[in-house]
């Protein structure tokens, strides 16, 4: 399957969605930046509160493109098992410079209000794509520490080892497309345009006030 763009490809997954989810208040967490955008659209089309999860890779010492893990904002990492024998004080490091990203990330995203509390409630990250599925596990479990009524992963494209993986680690998963052939998630879209920290802030923002007009 190949999507013209992640709003197509956002669209899709609100379709899927809409079934079990629409109209029951569900948080859907977009992890920056370019799941942001479709994670708006998602909470549009459900009736649903915006918010981000914040995660970031953490980078191989000699391949910094290449994800050994993530981190949460909260600090907790997970660290892919045959990356587990990287220098410690290389990892300790790279966690801090992610986390320190992180921060400046939330000052930036939401400065006037804090995280929207997923307590209780139908909790859907959301995903542009996964490849080793590092992010994806970091948010995941970021989100399910906190304790949702239910926790909901949804994504266009993965690969088939992340997209097991990731069925282990949330109550239901919704992927679009799982190929035999994955090398990267942009292959499958026509349009893999850059998201800004700025593009982020302004999605966030924009939610935020259509919700305080509505209420």
């Amino acid at each position: 399957m190949r999507f013209r763009n992640r709003e197509h490809a956002a669209q899709l997954l609100a379709g899927r969605l809409s079934a079990d989810y629409k109209n029951r208040n569900p948080l859907i967490l977009g992890i920056p930046r370019g799941a942001v955008p479709m994670a708006r659209i998602i909470a549009d089309a459900l009736g649903g509160e915006l918010d981000v999860v914040l995660v970031h890779k953490l980078s191989h010492p000699d391949q910094p493109e290449l994800a050994i893990g993530a981190i949460d904002e909260d600090g907790n990492a997970f660290v892919s098992p045959w990356a587990a024998d990287l220098d410690p004080d290389y990892l300790e490091t790279e966690k801090r410079r992610q986390l320190e990203v992180l921060r400046q990330r939330r000052a930036k995203y939401t400065p006037l209000r804090a995280p929207i509390e997923a307590r209780g409630r139908i909790a859907i990250v959301v995903d542009d794509g996964i490849a080793t599925g590092s992010t994806m596990t970091a948010a995941l479990r970021a989100v399910r520490a906190k304790k949702p009524k239910k926790l909901v992963g949804a994504v266009a494209v993965a690969s088939m080892e992340a997209a097991q993986a990731m069925s282990h680690e949330c109550d239901a998963m919704v992927c679009l497309s799982v190929p035999p052939d994955f090398y990267a998630v942009g292959q499958f879209f026509d349009d893999f345009g850059q998201v800004t920290d700025e593009d982020v802030t302004a999605t966030l923002r924009e939610s935020q006030e259509k919700i305080l007009a509505a209420g």
